[in-house]
């Protein structure tokens, strides 16, 4: 069985322009990104038009959010523009949708938004996929030609298994680990076992799903300092050197992160990688010798 090829995201949050929308994208593409992703905050720059306007820049790269707040929009207004950026990207959007972090708290009050426990978020998820695909397959309009490709990210356990039970991506926003970690060995037996969560909760579709894994740090030998500002963000408890035994903190030469990669692929059928901005160029060194 051919194994599913990599792919590769990288997360935009902020640029100061439309030209310097436009170029971030571009340079995405030249360094061999299969997806440029943008967040959905208040504060930053609304995803949709960005993402039409880097699809405008690029000739391959797709476009996506990595994700959307389920919980700031209603379904039926929600369909409505996955279709219209689907239609003016040329096909070449990826839908991410999330339930809302815990932070999202002061977001939602800015908008005038009561904020749901996390339980009736993950709930609101669910119904909003459901009733989404369903005015997909009902003649929608604007017309919907293909099934967009839907990515769901979490850590938790109600939502990975969610993701798990209907999406197409599903992405794993870190691997939960326990405050011991002693050893890269104990973090990879983590990561198998995040797997065969998933497995056990898509069942006979787990085989269709694409697996992903937040990649939350990058560090190529010889290029620039290690950056453990994210992981240490989602991981407070834990010390530098256990950061490091993180299936998402990526160390070492391009060729042995490549061949870190291979085996995820291999061993747990991970094959979809997103990284932040800062870490895009390191990243990319890994991705040459993939390739």
């Amino acid at each position: 069985m051919t194994p599913r090829p990599f792919r590769f995201a990288v997360g935009f949050s902020a640029a100061g322009s439309r030209a310097e929308w436009r170029d971030k994208a571009r340079q995405a593409e030249d360094l061999g990104y299969d997806v440029i992703q943008v967040p959905d905050h208040l504060g930053m720059t609304a995803p949709f038009p960005t993402l039409v306007t880097m699809a405008e820049a690029t000739d391959r790269v797709h476009v996506g959010t990595m994700v959307l707040n389920a919980g700031f929009y209603r379904p039926a207004l929600l369909a409505r523009d996955v279709a219209s950026v689907d239609q003016l990207t040329d096909g070449r959007f990826e839908f991410g949708l999330g339930a809302g972090p815990d932070f999202a708290k002061p977001e939602f009050e800015a908008a005038g938004l009561p904020f749901p426990s996390g339980r009736q978020r993950i709930d609101y998820l669910r119904d909003t996929i459901g009733e989404i695909r369903t005015l997909f397959a009902n003649g929608h309009q604007p017309p919907v030609r293909r099934r967009i490709p839907l990515l769901v990210a979490g850590r938790g356990d109600r939502l990975v298994r969610l993701a798990a039970e209907h999406a197409d991506t599903v992405a794993l926003a870190g691997v939960p680990v326990g405050t011991d970690i002693d050893s890269e060995q104990a973090g990879t037996v983590a990561l198998a076992r995040r797997v065969e969560f998933v497995r056990a909760a898509a069942g006979e579709r787990f085989s269709e799903i694409e697996l992903g894994l937040m990649a939350q740090a990058v560090h190529v030998q010889g290029h620039g300092d290690s950056d453990l500002s994210l992981p240490r963000m989602f991981n407070p408890g834990l010390s530098d050197a256990q950061l490091r035994y993180l299936p998402g903190v990526l160390h070492g030469s391009a060729r042995s992160i490549a061949d870190t990669l291979r085996h995820y692929r291999e061993a747990y059928s991970v094959t979809h990688y997103a990284v932040p901005e800062t870490h895009m160029t390191a990243l990319a060194k890994v991705i040459e010798e993939l390739r």
